[in-house]
C-alpha cells in the first residue's frame, strides 16, 4: 500500500517509510517544493502515522536548464520542500542530488512508530462510509490552465469555462495539492478509522480499488459522490475522454485521504476537519459486502468545491 511496515528489533517499534517523487507540473518552483513535500509525507499519514521522524530530499537537476535557471529555480523548489518539511514538524537532513536529463522533485519520509501510532488499511467493514478530504480535478486545473496558451485546446474549453474560473482552479489545485494530509491523520485516530489511503496518481477509482483489494473481510467499496474543484467538471466533460474524471481515473496529485469510518463517527469527523483546517472533507460513498472491488456509481453526484463563491477568498 502507501507505506512499508517493518517490524524493529526493539519491542512494540515499527519503522513506517515511504519514497516518492515526480516531475513538476506547476509553474512556481517554491510551489512545487512544496507539493512534492506533501506528496511524500501523504503516504505516512494514509498509516495514520502522524510525525515524521525524518526527511530525505531526492532532487533532480535538469542538464538542459542554463546556469541562470538552475541557479534560481533549484533553491526554490527546496526551500519550499523544507518549509513544508518544517510546516509538518519534521525536518530535511540529507538526500541525493544528481544531474539528469529531466527536473525531478522528491522525498523519503520515515516514522518510527509504537503499534497504537499507525492504522494498517485492512480493517474497513460492511456500513462503514467512505470519506475524502481534498477535492477531485488537479490534473485537469493544471491542464486547463497549460491550455490557455495553445489555441486549439482554449477554443474548445472557452465554450464551457472563463480564464477567470481556470485561473482561479489552478491556484486552487496548487493550495489543495501543497496542503499536508497531516491533521486527516490525526483525526483517523479519534474517529476509529478503519483504513486508508492517499488519493494520486492512479486516480479515485484507482486507489478505491487497490484499497478494496486488500481488506481482510469480503467488502466492497461504491462510490456515490466526487467533490470536484469549481468549473473542472465542466472542462473534463468538454474534453471527451481525455481525463476520465467522472469514472475517478483522473490523476491526482498529492490528493486527499480516502478513509473508510465508521458509519456514526464519519459526519463528526468531516465537521472536526472543517473547524480545525477551514477545508471541507466529504462523504463519498458506502462499504458493502463484495468481492473485494470498487466501482463508481453510473450517474454520480458532482459537488462543486467550493459550492460558493467568496469576495477576496479562494475557497
Amino acid at each position: 500500500m502507501d507505506s512499508c511496515v517493518v517490524p524493529l528489533r526493539q519491542p512494540n517499534l515499527s519503522l513506517v517509510q515511504t519514497t516518492d517523487f515526480f516531475y513538476p507540473l506547476v509553474d512556481d518552483p517554491y510551489m512545487m517544493g512544496k507539493i512534492a513535500c506533501a506528496n511524500v509525507l501523504s503516504d505516512l499519514y494514509a498509516m495514520g502515522a502522524m510525525d515524521c521522524d525524518n526527511m530525505l530530499m531526492l532532487l533532480g537537476v535538469s542538464q538542459k536548464m542554463s546556469d541562470k535557471e538552475r541557479d534560481v529555480v533549484v533553491p526554490l523548489i527546496m526551500r519550499g520542500f523544507k518549509d513544508t518539511a518544517e510546516e509538518a514538524g519534521t525536518a530535511v537532513t540529507g538526500g541525493q542530488t544528481v544531474l539528469n536529463p529531466w527536473l525531478t522533485i522528491g522525498g523519503v519520509a520515515t516514522s518510527v512508530c509504537q503499534s497504537n501510532e499507525f492504522i494498517m488499511p485492512d480493517d474497513a467493514v460492511a456500513g462503514d462510509v467512505l470519506v475524502l478530504t481534498k477535492p477531485l480535478g488537479t490534473q485537469v486545473a493544471v491542464n486547463a490552465h497549460q491550455w490557455l496558451d495553445v489555441p486549439e485546446k482554449w477554443n474548445r474549453l472557452k465554450l464551457v469555462v472563463s480564464e477567470e474560473d481556470v485561473r482561479k482552479a489552478y491556484h486552487r489545485a496548487m493550495t489543495s495539492m501543497a496542503r499536508l494530509n497531516r491533521t486527516a491523520a490525526k483525526l483517523m485516530h479519534k474517529y476509529s478509522a478503519h483504513g486508508a489511503t492517499d488519493v494520486t496518481g492512479f486516480g479515485l477509482l484507482g486507489h478505491a480499488n487497490n484499497l478494496a483489494r486488500i481488506q481482510k473481510r469480503e467488502v466492497s467499496f461504491v462510490i456515490h459522490n466526487l467533490p470536484v474543484i469549481a468549473k473542472m467538471a465542466a472542462v473534463s466533460k468538454a474534453c471527451g475522454t481525455t481525463f476520465g474524471l467522472y469514472q475517478g481515473m483522473s490523476a491526482e496529485t498529492s490528493g486527499g485521504l480516502l478513509i473508510a469510518l465508521p458509519r456514526e463517527q464519519a459526519a463528526a469527523f468531516c465537521k472536526d476537519i472543517e473547524r480545525q483546517e477551514g477545508y471541507q472533507a466529504w462523504i463519498i460513498g458506502i462499504v458493502e459486502r463484495g468481492n473485494h472491488t470498487a466501482r463508481i456509481i453510473e450517474k454520480p453526484r458532482v459537488i462543486e468545491v467550493p459550492a460558493k463563491e467568496k469576495d477576496n477568498e479562494s475557497w
